[in-house]
């Protein structure tokens, strides 16, 4: 079956940037749309951004204007880059894959996650 592993988290001043990996195995790439979640203590997960099997992108109002993802297919990773960091950024940031092409948002339409990678933002 699919599995994912994120990696790239770290200690990042504000203000900067920091690009994470979520390498994919186990299954066709290309079949799969990946999303990134993060979740600060005591609150819940939430959607950041995602990528469609196409290469479409898209995003939750959190990071919109400052982020990039895309795709590498030879690879068989997801790379996903913020910048303009703030201290609301810090968070344990999740990857997962999702067989809809719908732009899935929530947690339910991801049935293969990662095991998180930290993020944290100091000014």
């Amino acid at each position: 079956q699919v599995q994912v592993a994120e990696s790239g988290g770290g200690l990042v001043q504000a203000g900067g940037s920091l690009r994470l990996s979520c390498a994919v195995s186990g299954g066709r790439f290309n079949s799969y749309t990946i999303g990134w979640f993060r979740q600060a203590p005591g609150k819940e997960r939430e959607f950041v951004a995602g990528i469609s099997r196409y290469g479409y992108t898209y995003s939750a109002d959190s990071v919109e204007g400052r982020f990039a993802i895309n795709r590498d297919n030879g690879e068989n990773t997801v790379y996903f880059e913020v910048n303009k960091l703030k201290p609301e950024d810090t968070s344990v940031y999740y990857c997962a894959a999702s067989t809809s092409d719908s732009y899935p948002t929530r947690e339910e339409e991801y049935a293969c996650w990662g095991q998180g990678t930290q993020v944290a933002i100091s000014s």
